[in-house]
């Protein structure tokens, strides 16, 4: 599942890096910042990745998922620092 869910949001990163020219987005790895100090996407870029990762997430996995809630927020390390810990959380909100 965790190679799954990577490849579902490096491809997702890898295109808004395209749609931007932004090429730190093309080069996705894990430690690729998104949002944050030093992140490569502003929150417009963020809502938009967001949302179609969960559409892609729906779409593989069966299963919805909401990953800009309160529970995101409320993290002391932002789910959403890089790709990997954005994996991590798509990963936890699955098995839960």
């Amino acid at each position: 599942m965790k190679e799954t869910i990577y490849e579902i949001i490096a491809s997702t990163v890898r295109e808004m890096g395209e749609e931007l020219g932004n090429e730190t987005l093309q080069n996705v790895n894990e430690e690729t910042k998104l949002f944050g100090n030093g992140g490569a996407l502003d929150s417009l870029a963020l809502v938009s990745l967001i949302a179609d990762i969960e559409d892609k997430i729906d779409d593989t996995f069966n299963h919805s998922v909401v990953l800009a809630d309160e529970r995101a927020m409320s993290q002391r390390t932002s789910p959403f620092r890089n790709v990997g810990t954005l994996c991590h959380y798509v990963e936890k909100l699955l098995n839960d």
